[in-house]
């Protein structure tokens, strides 16, 4: 045979070679099979209802409930209960509301130097405990409060691991919250602020910080018309789903006469000073002295020339005196210290602050002084110093209150003392954030927003 002539298939290494219409062929038969295996794939499922039907009954057994009623009975029983403090309660009287009847505890209550704290507990204060089914005494908790109503310690008495009661004091847990209210003058701030609308009366306390934090823009004597309004962030303290006291104003808004004041607290924690209001750009709100050391009052006389009420002579009269009703207290009308305090001729009992600089001022006319009030003693902007009298050469009940620079009386509504030192830029940086914070909760109050009806939560 010729060596080079073709041949339709050679082999190579032991396997086949396929001419060119085999391949195709095969290709073709490969594709085939593809398509059928396919629309087997896709054909339609057969209807639920043709496809046989296999049910299996099994006998259940029902639990006995005569055997687990039994069973609970053997275990032993437990009861909580809780009352409130009544009027006239004894030891005795309180542990029988409670479900308690055991003498061990109430003789423990009587004798244990902590225990003891149960039967000092104030009318409508909450006890909780937990007794046996024989009335024997697990555990009982009790929170004793001051004169004021404020959460001191918390008793609480129990068992130990040899069944013996055991008493401890520990400090009452309190559980913060943040709420916000809004409310329109329409007649005073009191009004205002007892208005139930959005959550019920808000606390004094809270009212009195709404007057110190902007007393320095807004005279509440004076300044307040129908129609401002206000809208305050502030935290409370809460035991046992019950307000045990308020805290402090977190942040303030007061629309007087149309101009917007607002505030917001700020407390550097990487700084060792003390917390202050600033403005929402950053400014402190606090300023060297209050706009009056009264919170209420009206100005009887001002800072001008007048006949004195007692010699009728045509004088200067170098201070302001506001009328008020006599005991009303006197605040510090900035920070310093006290440089006189004691009976001063025409003046009567009077104080005079020394402030930074050389401003002073000077209170007189006093009932009396506050009692820890001392030559010397510094004094906080809005301390508490004495109290309204009729003093020296008086009339009537009113403080005279004179502003000093360089012991010379000058009319303070004419002087712009600055505000206290302002925020460094890594303060002011940490400042941004929580005033970003209340901004969002001052659009959630204003009027018409749809935050408005959740304030209270």
């Amino acid at each position: 045979m010729n060596p080079t002539q073709k041949t339709p298939s050679t082999r190579l290494s032991g396997l086949p070679v396929l001419s060119r219409k085999a391949r195709i062929i095969g290709a073709g038969a490969i594709f085939l099979a593809v398509c059928a295996f396919g629309a087997a794939a896709i054909a339609p499922l057969p209807d639920a209802s043709d496809l046989p039907v296999k049910s299996i009954a099994q006998d259940l057994a029902l639990p006995n409930l005569s055997d687990q009623i039994t069973a609970l009975q053997q275990e032993p029983q437990q009861f909580i209960h809780e009352e409130k403090v009544r009027p006239g309660d004894s030891l005795a009287s309180l542990l029988n509301r409670l479900g308690v009847d055991d003498q061990e505890a109430a003789a423990f209550i009587k004798s244990d130097r902590v225990a003891k704290g149960v039967m000092q507990l104030k009318t409508g204060k909450r006890v909780q405990a937990q007794t046996d089914d024989d009335g024997q005494l697990q555990w009982l908790h009790a929170t004793v409060v001051d004169n004021q109503d404020m959460p001191v310690k918390t008793i609480s008495i129990s068992r130990n691991n040899n069944h013996r009661l055991v008493a401890q004091e520990s400090a009452p847990k309190l559980e913060r919250r943040v709420e916000m209210r809004a409310r329109t003058i329409t007649n005073s701030l009191y009004s205002a602020t007892d208005a139930s609308t959005d959550g019920g009366r808000m606390p004094d306390t809270i009212v009195a910080q709404i007057i110190e934090m902007f007393s320095t823009s807004i005279d509440f004597r004076s300044d307040l018309r129908r129609g401002d309004h206000f809208n305050v962030v502030y935290e409370t303290f809460w035991q046992d789903g019950e307000m045990v006291k308020a805290g402090r104003i977190l942040a303030g808004e007061f629309v007087n006469r149309g101009t917007t004041y607002q505030s917001v607290w700020f407390e550097d924690p990487s700084s060792k000073a003390g917390g202050g209001y600033y403005t929402f750009d950053g400014k402190a709100l606090k300023r060297g002295f209050l706009k009056s050391p009264l919170e209420f009052s009206r100005i009887s006389s001002g800072f001008s020339m007048r006949v004195h009420p007692i010699s009728g002579n045509w004088k200067a009269h170098k201070g302001i005196d506001f009328a008020a009703s006599l005991g009303t207290p006197i605040r510090a009308s900035g920070d310093g210290v006290v440089d006189f305090q004691g009976v001063s001729g025409g003046y009567g009992n009077m104080v005079v602050i020394k402030h930074w600089a050389n401003y002073s001022t000077a209170y007189a006319h006093m009932s009396r002084f506050s009692s820890n009030l001392r030559k010397g003693a510094k004094v906080s902007q809005g301390d508490i110093i004495g109290y309204v009298g009729s003093t020296g050469w008086s009339t009537g009940a009113h403080l005279h209150y004179e502003f000093r620079v360089n012991n010379e009386a000058r009319d303070p509504n004419t002087l712009n003392v600055i505000a206290q030192a302002p925020l460094s830029s890594s303060e002011l940086s940490r400042f941004k954030t929580a005033a970003a914070d209340m901004t969002h909760r001052f659009a959630l109050l204003r009027p018409g927003s749809a935050g408005q009806a959740m304030a209270a939560r």
